[in-house]
């Protein structure tokens, strides 16, 4: 769930050093066009995502939310994510998906096998693991939910067997890595593509995360 870098992963957490270091990192890539309204937006979505504390960045048109072919056996309404490709499906029927860009786990981060949705939540706080402590040095305890918030505008929980795996689903506050492979395992799409899945999944929806080369396969992709 974390960035690459403590420097990165602090922009979380809205310090303007932490800004200014993301503001360079991402600062080549040009303007990028403004957020699409969403019809699935509350009001405490409109105010925090009106003027985030990150730039906004431009996403490669690949990796755009967009209805695809989707060649798989997996049922309408559940969610796949194929860590390889960097997309996460919402399966649709009639042999549709919509496909989302993600952010997913470093190579020795990375989560694969078969879970359900436990839970989910709407700017949902943020608990760093021991694990995210130690491999990314002092962090605090607790962030509130909010756009300055690692987590973003939604999570989605993954269970295995009735127990918490740790691994979330989630928006997030650095959406210039989604196509890369930077977080500690968890999936992080954009905040306002987050939304949009949050609004079609239901809690027990059965997620499948791929592990390598087991790429879905989804191809003839049309524009959402």
């Amino acid at each position: 769930m974390a960035g690459i870098t403590v420097a990165t992963l602090l922009t979380g957490v809205a310090t303007a050093s932490a800004q200014n270091i993301l503001l360079a990192l991402f600062g080549g890539l040009g303007a990028p066009p403004p957020p699409v309204p969403d019809a699935n937006f509350t009001a405490r979505d409109r105010q925090q995502l009106a003027n985030p504390p990150y730039r906004q960045a431009w996403i490669a048109p690949a990796y755009r939310r967009q209805i695809v072919h989707y060649h798989r056996k997996e049922a309408p309404g559940t969610i796949l994510v194929d860590t390889d490709a960097r997309y996460v499906y919402y399966v649709l029927p009639e042999g549709k998906a919509i496909r989302y860009g993600a952010i997913v786990g470093e190579d020795a981060q990375a989560w694969s096998g078969v879970a359900t949705v436990g839970r989910k939540e709407e700017w949902p706080g943020w608990t760093p693991t021991e694990n995210e402590k130690r491999r990314l040095g002092p962090l605090p305890n607790y962030v509130e939910g909010g756009a300055a918030n690692p987590m973003g505008s939604r999570a989605l929980y993954l269970y295995s067997g009735g127990q918490d795996t740790l691994y979330r689903i989630h928006g997030t506050n650095q959406p210039g890595w989604i196509g890369h492979a930077v977080s500690s395992g968890c999936i992080r799409l954009t905040n306002e593509d987050v939304i949009d899945l949050y609004s079609r999944v239901k809690n027990g929806a059965i997620v499948v995360v791929l592990g390598p080369k087991g790429g879905a396969r989804s191809t003839s992709a049309s524009a959402l």
